[in-house]
């Protein structure tokens, strides 16, 4: 298999602002085949590959939850540590609108409009995880002490 050129997104370009190591990975995009295909594809634990996804709180702001690929975001528990009613999954225009990335592409670095992002506490088991690098088939290893020096996330307990 040839190699794959490195493409220039909004979140390598954020990495490397911010002197972050990443390794590269790439897969075959698979429509609907989320953490479970690209895991498969990649050899790598589910649990280790890291999803990003964006919601709105009950004013219909939004925000980024970093969800072990293997867990679901229970919103309920979300909501309650958020201090709100509910939240809910943006829809797929919203969630490109706000972030700058195709559903499926969805880099937490780099992000269009400035949002507050929570992770999922299990994360931070691993040394490093491996997360969108913002395209389809694309994503980067990073170290998870880096992961929060970039993002400065706020760590919760909100799995299903």
């Amino acid at each position: 298999m040839a190699k794959e050129k490195i493409p220039s997104t909004q979140a390598l370009r954020f990495l490397k602002a911010q002197k972050i190591e990443f390794k590269p990975y790439f897969y075959k995009y698979v429509d609907h085949g989320g953490t479970h295909e690209s895991s498969k594809q990649l050899g790598i634990e589910e649990h280790r590959v890291v999803k990003t996804l964006v919601f709105e709180d009950e004013n219909k702001k939004p925000f980024i939850v970093l969800m072990n690929g293997d867990f679901d975001v229970s919103v309920k528990k979300l909501a309650r540590v958020m201090g709100m009613k509910k939240v809910e999954l943006a829809n797929p225009q919203k969630a490109e609108k706000y972030t700058g990335y195709k559903v499926g592409g969805t880099s937490p670095f780099g992000v269009r409009t400035k949002m507050k992002i929570f992770a999922q506490k299990d994360i931070f088991d691993y040394d490093s995880i491996v997360i969108n690098g913002g395209q389809r088939g694309f994503l980067v290893e990073i170290k998870t002490e880096n992961l929060k020096k970039a993002l400065s996330p706020v760590i919760v307990d909100v799995s299903t």
